[in-house]
């Protein structure tokens, strides 16, 4: 199936449109969060943000049209080579090596209807390993031994066993995005996903946020499914995983 993904310029309206100074934040939502309620967790030098290697793999620019701001991000990058995830960026200026290359697509929620989930539990650190399991049986997206600092995370449990979880992601001014959104396949077919994408956006929408996710361009089932509960496409979205110049390419 071929799926359509959305540009600026095309991409449905919101149903209820938020001001442009705010939606602005979501074209480069790492920067934001990183220079925003995550800035405590950032390390930044100059136009170029990052978090610690083992919250996310993500690092932000200011602007990634600009210049100075990869020149500053190859500083922060400390030893020439260094492996890096870029967002928001679709190109690399020269000197550095483009390893590969992202399409996804942005969702604000518009219509959601949120709400608690009485039986999820809320993780912490104590469960991370249990965590770290379902995410390499289920393969959400990135998520390391202290991704769970990043906000709040629910999950669901049978018998004991941790089958289901969801949680926050990037955190900036007026929005929160949904991430780790994965059931264990023996349990899938039971809502279990929907269930903890309304219960952590219902604790977003609690402090005054707006919720909002990404997922890759291609993933037809998970983009069909975020639009049936409420989401509306917002935008495309680029990522590049680059090695910083000077470096010796160890292959």
């Amino acid at each position: 199936m071929t799926v359509r993904t959305a540009t600026p310029s095309d991409a449905a309206p919101p149903a209820d449109p938020v001001p442009p100074a705010d939606a602005a934040l979501l074209d480069n939502p790492a920067w934001a969060a990183l220079t925003g309620p995550h800035a405590h967790l950032a390390e930044r030098l100059g136009r170029a943000a990052r978090y610690p290697v083992d919250v996310s793999p993500f690092t932000a620019l200011e602007d990634p049209a600009d210049p100075r701001a990869w020149q500053d991000l190859a500083a922060l990058a400390g030893a020439p080579g260094s492996t890096l995830a870029v967002t928001a960026a679709e190109h690399a200026p020269d000197g550095w090596e483009a390893q590969e290359s992202g399409a996804g697509v942005q969702l604000v929620a518009t219509a959601l209807r949120t709400e608690p989930a009485p039986e999820a539990v809320r993780l912490g650190p104590a469960d991370v390993p249990e965590m770290l399991d379902l995410v390499a049986r289920t393969k959400p997206g990135p998520f390391l031994s202290r991704t769970v600092l990043l906000g709040d995370y629910l999950g669901l449990r049978v018998d004991g066993r941790l089958v289901a979880m969801a949680g926050e992601r990037l955190r900036l001014p007026g929005w929160t995005e949904i991430s780790a959104v994965c059931t264990d396949p023996a349990h899938r077919g039971r809502g279990l996903a929907t269930r903890l994408v309304r219960a952590v956006a219902h604790g977003i929408e609690q402090r005054g946020d707006t919720p909002f996710l990404h997922t890759a361009a291609d993933n037809a089932a998970a983009i069909r499914l975020y639009e049936s509960l409420g989401f509306t496409l917002r935008r495309r979205t680029a990522f590049l995983l680059v090695r910083s110049p000077g470096g010796n390419d160890p292959r």
